[in-house]
């Protein structure tokens, strides 16, 4: 019945079948709910019995009041996030690259690595408290140099700013490692030429090491484009409030508070459709430019 490569392969496929069945269940199953954007939902009468209003809710998302605002705050908080992604992890995969002690080397990787593995509900409670107008150890530090204390989760103009700042700080030593890798595959013997043609290290680094690195940035920062849209749910409402909504706002939290908090599911579903369906052409042209310019492919 099955030949035997496949008898071979069988407890492997067995092995997927758990993270399979997940994936159709939560990732997959939830895509028939998304008819409710076209229809005036009712809990009562169900997906099967709410009458269509076809794309009335999609309108009335247009009208809302602070759609342009949530729009414009998810662009600016993305793109800030895609460029101090890219640029801290290089600057500080250079600067590990230098190190000649090991064992320093091994000890700063593993610290910087530390907060990826931390959610936001517990980085959240550390930023709060270091953050804190009153009893932070940042505010106390401005206060030890005559700077009045700023509240830096409670002020619109300042909030952005800590959203990718704390973004950073969680990822930037995670996305060393794809970098390191880069770095590992740069052949020696490049630098050894370069030194016998006395080149001193930043000739090296901005002639050989630098170059080496570009197809990786290439790759990196034309696949970061299907994120333009993602400023980071998680981060931003485990730190937001209502006072920064003019500048800390984004599509994610608004349909949040729409569906699950005014009940609006219609209204909700439309917004979150809208997003997937541009988040899908912004992948598609991400991997189409990371096809021509870094000959990356998915198969």
């Amino acid at each position: 019945m099955f030949s035997a490569k496949a008898r071979r392969q069988l407890p492997l496929h067995l092995m997927v079948l758990p993270s399979l069945v997940l994936v159709l269940i939560f990732s997959y199953g939830p895509i028939g709910g998304l008819v409710i954007a076209f229809q005036k939902f009712s809990i009562i009468k169900g997906i099967l019995d709410s009458p269509f209003n076809g794309l009335d809710n999609f309108r009335y998302m247009l009208q809302l009041p602070e759609i342009g605002t949530v729009v414009r705050n998810t662009l600016v908080i993305a793109c800030m996030k895609i460029v101090a992604g890219l640029a801290v992890p290089i600057v500080v995969s250079l600067l590990l690259n230098e190190l000649r002690l090991q064992l320093f080397k091994r000890w700063i990787q593993t610290m910087i690595y530390l907060p990826h593995f931390l959610s936001w509900i517990i980085l959240g409670g550390i930023l709060i408290d270091i953050l804190s107008p009153s009893q932070g150890i940042i505010n106390q530090l401005l206060g030890a140099f005559g700077i009045e204390p700023v509240f830096f989760l409670g002020d619109a103009r300042w909030f952005p700013a800590v959203v990718v700042v704390s973004d950073v700080w969680k990822e930037f030593g995670f996305s060393t490692i794809v970098y390191l890798a880069a770095l590992a595959g740069i052949n020696p013997a490049l630098y050894e030429a370069a030194v016998i043609d006395g080149a001193n290290r930043w000739k090296q680094t901005l002639h050989i090491t630098l170059p080496g690195m570009i197809p990786v940035i290439v790759l990196l920062a034309t696949l970061s484009l299907g994120n333009v849209l993602n400023a980071g749910f998680d981060q931003i409402f485990n730190l937001y409030s209502p006072v920064v909504y003019e500048t800390g706002d984004i599509i994610d939290t608004l349909v949040y508070r729409i569906g699950l908090e005014q009940a609006q599911y219609s209204l909700a579903t439309a917004v979150g459709l809208m997003k997937s369906i541009v988040s899908v052409i912004l992948i598609s042209v991400s991997y189409y430019l990371a096809y021509r310019l870094a000959n990356y492919r998915i198969f």
